[in-house]
């Protein structure tokens, strides 16, 4: 393009120097030879008697005019080239973007052009005591200039004459928030009092987090700001008048925001605490769990931060809490080798495994909010014991013998039955267990005798079982009607003994 232009520049030239030569009548000429004497004239001297005054200038050849029409064609050539060129790199005439000409414009000088006028526009503060002035580039108001003019010349180029003089291009101008209040804190500093965050705290005394509440305050509106100077440069304008007064300024945390985190925090106290699978093994209180983390205010967004040194001083306890010897299951079987009664369930033993990354682990998961944090564990299993038990019942001897794996457990002297009413002989098994009751016995006469309050009834053959007795103390003897009589406090032992499907051998 620049060869277009000089080419034609330099086409104007020769023909303005042309035509100032004509018009002023100058021809160019040169001065007549010398002659010495006895030299012949030729040609190319005057005839004689001719005018002293004339000089010949030699003769010009005649003009060529086609090659002064080459040179006419060349340039109108050269012009319509040049025309033609400019077309397909500037902008249509009569396009704005943002309310800034950019018309006859190549995208690139149309985007250092969008972007000065936005940096270059003054704004006055009104009603801040000397109206202050700042510009766009001071409140680092910014305008993505090189879109919009690419986006101008592609949608509005010079040779498309159907978007001449065409709508506005719109475009968004933003402020740099912290160069924005930089700016007009130091304009117009009494426009501005800095709002209160609401913040969220634990309460000791509750056990529980709360907020503390926020609080407004005072500043230049820099969203109404922003906007105006679109309102006002996309008149056309390159200055704006806005009101530097105080105007509210909201917290950047709400009561609300504060209330959300601290309801979340409140929540996980409930479940804070280290986890073996789905049990909570060894849960953490709320005063504790407090020093693990704070809620700080950052950029105007609440967040907890961690405290990894606090996190590793309940970790260093933890195998005091966790780890465990196993205890084995104890059950009470008969002969035949069939459980009657889980007497002690079995537990594993376990040891806590490697918790070098845990404080870091726990302090990810705080973060996140999630107080339910697993340990890993190695487990050593229990052992199974079982306990072989019946009971023996010698009635020659009036006694009755526990027996466990063959050893004697306890023996104590008895009253079975009378010879009227004697207790049967045989193997049998312990069928039921009655805490009380009022138990009756028909006499060898036929009547009928009621005993309120018996205790600790332990039946194994119809009516027939052990029982504590209050109304006499001759054991060692028959007394009964058929039951085994006992101490009560030896009837309660054998009570919780024996249970059900227990062998029981009554024999002389």
């Amino acid at each position: 393009m620049k060869f277009v232009t000089d080419l034609i520049s330099a086409q104007d030239a020769k023909t303005e120097k042309l035509t100032e030569a004509t018009a002023s009548g100058d021809r160019p000429t040169v001065a007549a030879p010398t002659h010495s004497a006895g030299d012949t004239p030729t040609d190319s001297m005057p005839p004689s008697g001719g005018d002293p005054e004339l000089a010949w200038a030699p003769i010009e050849p005649a003009p060529k005019k086609k090659r002064l029409g080459l040179w006419i064609g060349l340039g109108v050539g050269v012009l319509a080239l040049g025309a033609g060129a400019a077309s397909m790199i500037l902008i249509a005439p009569g396009t704005t973007v943002a309310g800034i000409p950019v018309g006859w414009l190549t995208p690139g000088a149309a985007a250092d052009t969008i972007q000065a006028h936005v940096s270059q526009t003054e704004i006055t503060l009104t009603g801040a005591g000397d109206d202050a002035v700042l510009t766009g580039a001071d409140l680092g108001a910014t305008i993505d200039a090189t879109a919009l003019a690419d986006q101008a010349f592609a949608e509005r180029p010079l040779w498309n004459v159907s978007m001449w003089m065409g709508d506005p291009v719109p475009a968004e101008i933003t402020l740099d928030p912290a160069k924005a209040d930089s700016a007009l804190r130091e304009a117009v500093p009494s426009s501005f009092e800095d709002p209160l965050d609401a913040g969220v705290v634990f309460d000791a005394a509750t056990g529980a987090y709360v907020i503390t509440p926020s609080a407004t305050g005072t500043a230049v509106d820099v969203d109404a700001l922003a906007a105006a100077m679109v309102d006002t440069i996309a008149d056309g304008g390159s200055s704006v008048e806005f009101p530097g007064d105080p105007a509210e300024a909201a917290p950047a945390v709400t009561d609300e925001d504060a209330t959300t985190v601290a309801t979340s925090l409140n929540t996980m106290l409930g479940t804070i605490g280290f986890y073996i699978g789905e049990e909570r093994t060894v849960p953490v209180d709320a005063a504790t769990a407090s020093t693990w983390f704070s809620v700080v205010d950052e950029d105007g967004e609440l967040r907890i931060v961690a405290d990894e040194t606090a996190i590793q001083a309940t970790i260093a306890g933890l195998p005091a809490a966790v780890d465990r010897a196993p205890v084995n299951a104890t059950n009470i079987v008969d002969s035949a080798g069939k459980i009657l009664r889980t007497e002690a369930e079995g537990i594993n033993g376990r040891a806590l495994g490697d918790t070098s990354n845990l404080a870091s682990e726990v302090a990810s998961k705080l973060e996140a909010g999630d107080g339910v944090i697993p340990i890993t564990v190695s487990e050593t299993p229990f052992e199974s014991v079982n306990l072989v038990r019946k009971i023996d019942v010698d009635l020659s001897s009036q006694t009755a013998t526990l027996i466990e794996n063959g050893a004697v457990v306890r023996s104590w002297k008895i009253s079975s039955g009378k010879s009227a009413t004697p207790t049967d002989t045989g193997n049998f098994k312990v069928y039921a267990h009655v805490r009380m009751q009022t138990m009756k016995s028909r006499e060898p006469d036929g009547s009928i005798t009621e005993t309120p309050n018996v205790p600790w009834v332990t039946y194994f053959n119809g009516d027939e079982g052990f029982h504590g007795t209050y109304w006499h103390n001759a054991f060692g003897s028959p007394r009964s009607h058929g039951c085994v009589n006992m101490p009560i406090d030896v009837a309660k032992f054998v009570y919780e003994w024996s249970p059900v499907g227990l062998e029981v051998s009554v024999h002389n």
